[in-house]
């Protein structure tokens, strides 16, 4: 084969390696499983392209996908590619008026829409343009679309010359959740995207024997990342869950030796342990010769993660409480930092040369600086063509000279690991003058079994104050028994006093509200990735904080 210089090529070699080998692992519901395997998923890709191609659409057209994570996705995004195309993936649970922007200002031609949930799909249609063309995959919500998978398998024959793309070409546009304003679309070339997963696969040793289960939103940097392009270059098996309710049998199904997350689940997974084995006898049998062998191999095997040789997680900091405890049961998770902008590609943990509190070191090709400001800005070869169609905006992120301003404050230790110490913009000052950066503040609660989610505010007044989001099992307590709710408080209050001393007499918290809102992605509470918007919470509770104060309560309840 010729130099090969998209991820492409790459998936091209290895389906002429391992055309039998199966490639993407589907359940269908039930006990129902697909199996697909490279050369299926590239016969697939074809007619797809076929197809696209038919419709006469100008080269490097934008096409849109809408779908949770499936087989059908990849394939997808490789047909559009076959067919000189670009893809635009649009996240599978946002409002009708973000998925008409996407759709409107990436000019996109056509929207694959794929296995998406009845409820938000039911808000989500309603920004999709009159007009736009429309193929379904299998698995989508019921409804009206110009064509279905399967009919454009059947009707169209495999594209005969597929397009040769070259690195300096635009791949796709990925539009940043961003927690304030509109999205804007991060266009990544081809190269951007081999070179990072080269970098990335250099680091965790990925091979084609490797498993990984997806099912953070491709629609994100790094899953697409990881899944995808780690995949398409390595020729691994990427497995998919079904659904929430079945995560804990998809893992088992893929018994995955690399997996991703995000501090979030990685919590979760934590409080399912401690409600099946509290705290205390965990730590007593972790300390007992042998039989703390066993307990480890009892827990990750019950996770599904016994065959795990790579856990990251990356989206957000993870307390280091939380490492550790997972350390403690013989899974070192490599915290990974990046942005849509340099296709994640920036720092990462390296196995057993971790420190407590930081993210990491650059990417051998990447280099890193703290502006004067305090800013982290890296330059990497993941770095973005721009944003589309918003040169100022580009103009904003990118200086002069070629360097990424991450909007992250930080700092670097004598061995140039990197710590995180807040968002540039995030920062908010006191009434008495002083500056707060509420994320390490948050980190300190969210470690708490009983708090899911946590912001920290209280711009212009005396002290912070943190508005707290029970744990699903604590919120589900006091709705089945409301006399739960002093339990818990006298449980928060200790929470309170435990970190309060931890933090500058500036940073010390006045109280903790706990409210009975649901933070979704749906709602505007949260980010697709999981991380909290703070504008909209602080827009939400507002008009609260008066009383609040007044109240001089140190756990307060609102909404129960």
């Amino acid at each position: 084969m010729a130099q090969k210089s998209t991820l492409i090529d790459y998936f091209l070699e290895n389906v002429s390696k391992n055309p039998n080998k199966v490639y993407l692992v589907q359940p269908m519901g039930g006990a129902d499983v697909k199996e697909l395997t490279f050369g299926q998923v590239l016969e697939q890709a074809k007619r797809m392209a076929s197809y696209l191609k038919s419709l006469g659409y100008p080269a490097k057209s934008q096409i849109a996908i809408c779908s949770k994570n499936c087989a059908w996705w990849i394939t997808a995004d490789i047909a559009i590619w076959l067919a000189d195309y670009v893809s635009v993936p649009i996240y599978p649970t946002l409002t009708a008026d973000t998925v008409r922007y996407t759709i409107d200002h990436s000019e996109s031609k056509l929207l694959f829409v794929g296995k998406l949930d009845e409820k938000p799909w039911e808000e989500m249609k309603n920004g999709v343009p009159d007009g736009l063309p429309t193929v379904s995959f299998p698995l989508c919500p019921k409804g009206s679309y110009s064509k279905t998978w399967d009919e454009i398998m059947k009707e169209n024959e495999p594209i005969q010359d597929i397009a040769q793309r070259t690195g300096e070409e635009m791949a796709t546009i990925i539009y940043t959740s961003g927690s304030t304003g509109r999205p804007k679309g991060v266009m990544q070339s081809f190269s951007a995207m081999l070179t990072t997963t080269k970098g990335l696969v250099k680091v965790v040793h990925s091979t084609s024997k490797d498993r990984l289960l997806s099912y953070l939103p491709l629609a994100h940097g790094m899953s697409r990342w990881i899944d995808q392009c780690c995949s398409m270059y390595s020729g691994y098996t990427l497995y998919f869950a079904e659904t929430l309710a079945t995560f804990a049998q998809d893992l088992q199904r893929a018994q995955p030796t690399l997996f991703l997350s995000v501090p979030r689940l990685w919590t979760k997974f934590q409080s399912g342990v401690h409600s099946k084995m509290p705290p205390k006898k965990l730590n007593t049998l972790l300390k007992i010769p042998l039989i703390n062998i066993l307990v480890k191999k009892k827990i990750l095997k019950a996770l599904g993660l016994n065959h795990c040789r790579f856990a990251g997680s990356g989206s957000a900091p993870i307390p280091p409480e939380l490492l550790q405890w997972y350390r403690n049961l013989g899974l070192e998770l490599l915290e990974g930092y990046g942005m849509t902008e340099n296709f994640n590609y920036s720092h990462m943990t390296r196995p057993h040369k971790g420190r407590t509190g930081f993210v990491g070191s650059p990417y051998d090709d990447v280099e890193q600086r703290i502006s004067e400001e305090g800013e982290i800005q890296v330059k990497s070869p993941g770095i973005m063509m721009g944003y589309y169609k918003n040169q100022e905006a580009t103009d904003e992120t990118l200086t002069s000279d070629g360097w990424l301003k991450t909007g992250d404050k930080g700092e670097l230790d004598e061995t140039g690991r990197l710590k995180i110490t807040g968002r540039v913009k995030e920062i908010f000052k006191t009434s008495k003058g002083k500056y707060v950066a509420p994320a390490p503040i948050e980190n300190k609660l969210i470690i708490h079994d009983r708090v899911e989610l946590a912001c920290v505010g209280g711009s212009g007044y005396p002290q912070p104050h943190a508005v707290l989001q029970l744990s699903e099992a604590a919120m589900k307590e006091v709705k089945e028994d409301p006399s739960k709710k002093e339990v818990i408080g006298k449980e928060l209050l200790a929470l309170l006093k435990e970190v309060n001393p931890t933090l500058d007499g500036h940073e010390q918290m006045s109280f903790l509200a706990v409210v009975a809102d649901e933070w979704l992605p749906e709602n505007g509470f949260l980010t697709p990735t999981q991380k909290i918007k703070r504008g909209k919470i602080e827009e939400t509770y507002s008009p609260n904080l008066d009383s609040w104060y007044d109240s001089k309560e140190k756990v307060i309840w609102s909404g129960f």
